[in-house]
């Protein structure tokens, strides 16, 4: 499905605070950046994807039909001289920012007041939750903030420190348009419902074998419950980690995708567990479908803390385009998105984690009926397209106020 456009089309430049390879680079095409890009280009916009590379390496693995442009990422005061490069290349006449942060939302209001472009802020995190939401303050001693300004680590030094958080979210009525993918987000800061899209004629399930899947990595043998993301304390992998235990089963393993850039919670993980760990390393959203298609059970296990009532978990689309089991917990959008196509228990809880495992083993067709239910309501809800029909109205409300 294709959404035709006449050529007095605007282009669209999405902001994203960082590309590198340890950012929204890493994943290869598969975060929401590039869900977005790829949805308002089946709308037939031109569209270009630019961002800064804070101490790391350019992304290797951005799908080649998306342009990019990347901007060596500095903190204060050096950020000033980046910003203004960046502002210098953005050639779109809708932004597209993602997140309310200074070096994206920060640099669209900028360039608005410059060239009066139209500006939408998507919000698919809540930043600010990684820093204690709501109840985070700043209130230093004189001296500290003489620290957080001048020392080269400060506090203040960085573009997005939760100070500056804090005041971007105190500015998102400036978009002209808010878009949103949980109903958490929603609640907070208002904006259309946009939620994550998977490119379901990529992720096709019979164009895979599971059992050819597991052999080319490595899995064959093996009952495997496959985790693809960055682990961290919040998404509960321990708890799967822990019903494994339980159950005992010599030919079971949690197959991880990727693991975390972040910190080194992987090796925590595998000194603890390593028994029941494979792990895979990150691949391009192109491989994916290979990947997931190894699979017996996909399993999604957020535990119910802020940030994750926050988030759509991209895993579940992977999960449902694949017409896998999903096993998840009852956090946030989780249920409304899988409906009956899954198997859902409450959080932080191992032993229904396990019993739920044992009952998908022993009952599994049941089990890929409802992953074939799944794959329908992907389709219908979750795909690009669904995403492209929910982005195009806003898309031309902001043309036609270009174009006027």
């Amino acid at each position: 499905m294709k959404f035709q456009h006449h050529r007095s089309t605007p282009k669209v430049s999405i902001l994203v605070s960082d590309l590198s390879k340890s950012g929204a680079g890493r994943w290869g095409g598969a975060v929401r950046t590039f869900l977005l890009a790829r949805s308002i280009q089946n709308l037939g916009y031109e569209v270009e994807i630019l961002g800064f590379i804070f101490g790391d390496e350019p992304p290797d693995s951005i799908p080649k039909d998306l342009p990019f442009k990347t901007v060596p990422g500095k903190n204060y005061p050096g950020f000033l001289a980046s910003a203004t490069q960046l502002l210098s290349q953005i050639e779109g006449d809708i932004l597209y920012a993602l997140r309310p942060k200074p070096t994206t939302f920060g640099l669209a209001l900028l360039k608005k007041m410059q060239t009066q472009c139209r500006v939408i802020l998507d919000i698919d995190d809540w930043e600010l939750s990684w820093h204690g939401g709501d109840d985070w303050k700043y209130q230093p001693s004189l001296k500290q903030f003489a620290r957080d300004i001048l020392k080269p680590n400060g506090a203040l030094r960085y573009p997005d420190a939760p100070f500056y958080l804090k005041r971007m979210e105190s500015m998102v009525s400036r978009a002209d348009e808010i878009t949103v993918h949980t109903e958490f987000l929603q609640k907070r800061f208002g904006g259309v419902y946009v939620p994550n899209g998977k490119d379901t004629s990529l992720f096709e399930p019979e164009k895979y074998d599971r059992e050819t899947s597991k052999k080319k990595y490595g899995l064959s043998g093996y009952r495997i419950l496959m985790f693809p993301g960055a682990p961290r304390p919040y998404k509960g992998v321990e708890d799967v980690l822990v019903a494994l235990d339980r159950l005992a089963w010599p030919d079971l393993r949690l197959a991880i995708v990727g693991g975390s850039p972040y910190d080194d919670y992987d090796r925590q993980l595998l000194s603890r567990w390593g028994r029941w760990i494979v792990k895979l390393p990150t691949c391009p959203v192109e491989q994916m479908p290979e990947v997931v298609a190894a699979a017996d059970i996909i399993v999604v296990p957020q535990r119910d803390v802020p940030a994750a009532r926050a988030q759509f978990p991209l895993k579940l689309t992977d999960a449902m385009a694949m017409a896998k089991p999903i096993l998840a917990t009852r956090v946030g959008d989780i249920p409304t998105i899988i409906e009956d196509g899954g198997f859902l228990v409450d959080p932080s809880s191992p032993e229904q984690i396990a019993e739920q495992i044992q009952w998908i083993f022993e009952h599994l067709e049941d089990a890929r009926e409802r992953g074939s239910k799944a794959r329908e309501r992907c389709v219908e809800h979750y795909s690009i397209n669904a995403m492209s029909e929910k982005l195009a109205p806003l898309l031309q409300s902001s043309k036609v106020s270009k174009l006027r």
